[in-house]
């Protein structure tokens, strides 16, 4: 396993190389008066939904014969990246005065596309020398915001690009509208429309090393400084107080336990079990749906490596602003690659508590994430492919990433597989497990399932809650986000607070003499979203009960919690609108929520299984 890591590390630093920096043609960003600067149009669309954007040439702009496509790589065509040759020529150091570069007669359908685009607020970005530009296609005026069918529209029809450089080098571009250059599109008539263009070339002394730092910098700004540190020592104080708590209930409760569990030799025979103590032959029986369990925490730990991963390469500076598909490049290998390490834990992990197929293991473990994530890839690739937007992937994509879960996802979870299937040990339980389990008292309403969930999932939200929306407007708008040694820092404080949490509630569930604290079985499975996860196992004869998770659901109800705040985001905090947007948001946060779900659902099940084993190590069992 060590060479596996070394391997995985060694790919990383790989990875790193090839993603660290993606420019453009010119790849050295040196120029001499009057050469060529690579200048690329992307894409068009809605400002308020990211997602549903489109080429820059399906609205009638004055089109090339033969439109000149920029070759790209698979982050950039997972972003939504469609790059091809801007319509204007903008050579080093060259002023241009207003000129024309097309003069074209609108007709009435594409009058009402503009139309229909400028009232839609839509946006275009364009890339010159890999700095990105911003733009509007025009303006409207409506006296009622909600009703535009009066509205006065105009196109803006001129552009002008302002340069700052310095010596050889491009350091920032600025795009401007004449807001009197318009044209009037409120009418369904044909409009004669010519399109013009200027630059001027301002030297600045600016190092070319600094050139993207005004993106970075936008959220360091002193008052979002001051947001972020204070999410930070909110979370610190929530960590603080729970581990107060814990640490004083906890250890005197434990405390009065041991005395009271471990007396002297003459009262042992006159002494009467009670509580956790009571239940020493039943805590270590292994769970039910051994395979789902085993499956679920190797895919948790994978998401969980994969995440470090992401995190170690953002605080090396390797996702700056604008790095065209870095992020998600990154995410498509890492996942490929730490796919050894799921198949490797669960493997483990089965046979460790006695579990016999190792194939089911393999086929669920590599399925549990990746098969909700592909049906809803197809639903959604679907919709954008009606939309004809930019978020549809083409078909060469699709083969490239089925190829990548073929010959390297695949074989690697095998191979982990395998190498966790010999390397198993025994469970190594502190107590002897009876033949006959138990049976469960009764508990009040506030310790079943349902109750511990929300308790579980509360407090690790209320920990991060403050930074989600910088994230989400990050990932679901306009704002950069770039503070990540603030985000890891928080992201460690929501390991600390669920790993608490589960082992908080695997005692005061322990002690109630419920010892199902694996797979906490009750009746109400079919009201849980797990059903659908559930539903296509074949139960054998010994475990035909249906239920839901106690310690593993506890530590990932915070991904429940995550996306109930999708839903105040979507309809409080943003002005996203349309089925195809809605979809993307509601479909890939259910994904990233699932993936939080397991994640930290294994973190939980970790801390309470090495804290259940340091209680009944602690203790005389028989």
């Amino acid at each position: 396993m060590e060479k596996s890591m070394a391997c995985l590390v060694g790919a990383i630093v790989i990875l790193w190389c090839c993603i660290s920096h993606v420019t453009s043609d010119a790849s050295d960003h040196r120029y001499m008066k009057g050469d060529s600067v690579p200048f690329y149009a992307n894409k068009v669309g809605p400002f308020h939904n990211p997602s549903e954007t489109y080429r820059y040439f399906d609205l009638p702009f004055c089109s090339p014969a033969n439109v000149e496509e920029k070759r790209e790589d698979l982050g950039e065509v997972l972003n939504g990246d469609r790059l091809v040759a801007a319509p204007y020529k903008l050579d080093f150091q060259i002023d241009i005065e207003p000129e024309s570069y097309c003069k074209k007669r609108l007709t009435i359908k594409e009058v009402a596309q503009f139309r229909h685009a400028v009232l839609k607020d839509y946006f275009y970005q364009m890339y010159y020398d890999d700095l990105p530009i911003w733009g509007f296609l025009g303006k409207f005026d409506s006296e009622d915001k909600d009703d535009q069918s009066g509205a006065i529209v105009h196109l803006f029809k001129h552009v002008h690009f302002e340069i700052l450089y310095n010596k050889d080098r491009i350091i920032d571009v600025f795009i401007r509208n004449d807001p009197q250059a318009v044209v009037d599109l409120t009418e369904n008539k044909e409009v004669e429309v010519d399109f013009t263009y200027s630059a001027k070339w301002v030297e600045t002394d600016t190092p070319f090393e600094k050139r993207l730092e005004k993106y970075s910098q936008t959220s360091s700004l002193s008052h979002n400084l001051e947001i972020h540190w204070f999410s930070v020592i909110n979370s610190c104080v929530t960590v603080l107080l729970l581990t107060g708590f814990l640490a004083i209930i906890l250890m005197r409760v434990l405390k009065n336990d041991f005395v009271k569990f471990t007396p002297d030799e003459e009262a042992i025979d006159d002494q009467e079990e009670s509580g956790w103590k009571y239940i020493h032959g039943d805590v270590f029986r292994y769970p039910r749906f051994k395979s789902l369990f085993a499956a679920a925490l190797g895919t948790g730990t994978q998401l969980f490596t994969l995440t470090i991963f992401i995190f170690m390469l953002a605080l090396v500076g390797v996702f700056y602003p604008y790095n065209r598909g870095a992020l998600f490049t990154a995410l498509v290998i890492i996942y490929a690659l730490t796919s050894g390490i799921a198949g490797y834990y669960a493997a483990s992990f089965y046979y460790m508590i006695e579990g016999k197929n190792w194939v089911k293991i393999l086929v669920l473990t590599g399925s549990l994430f990746s098969g909700p994530l592909f049906f809803t890839f197809c639903f959604l690739n679907t919709v954008a492919l009606a939309y004809n937007a930019t978020a549809a992937l083409p078909l060469g994509t699709i083969v490239v990433i089925f190829l990548i879960w073929t010959l390297v996802t695949s074989p690697l979870l095998v191979l982990g597989g395998i190498a966790g299937k010999n390397s198993q040990s025994g469970f190594q339980a502190p107590c002897r497990t009876n033949k006959y389990p138990r049976e469960i008292p009764q508990v009040p309403w506030y310790r079943t399932t349902l109750a511990q969930m929300a308790m579980a999932g509360f407090l690790p939200f209320s920990a991060i809650y403050i930074e989600l929306y910088y994230i989400f407007a990050s990932v679901w708008g306009h704002q950069i986000y770039t503070i990540y040694s603030i985000l890891f820092i928080v992201f460690i404080i929501l390991l600390i607070v669920t790993a608490f949490v589960t082992v908080a509630l695997t005692y005061f569930q322990l002690a109630t003499e419920d010892h199902e604290w694996w797979w906490r079985y009750v009746n109400f499975l079919h009201e849980s979203a797990l059903t659908v996860f559930l539903i296509h196992i074949p139960p054998s004869a010994n475990d035909f009960d249906f239920g839901v998770i106690r310690s593993f659901l506890c530590g990932g109800s915070t991904g429940l919690f995550i996306y109930g705040y999708c839903l105040y985001y979507y309809y409080a905090r943003s002005d996203m609108s349309g089925f195809m947007q809605t979809s993307f948001f509601f479909g890939y946060m259910a994904c990233i929520c699932y993936g939080f779900f397991l994640m930290l659902g294994t973190v939980g099940f970790r801390a309470a299984l090495i804290f259940v084993r340091h209680i009944y190590l602690s203790i005389k069992c028989e």
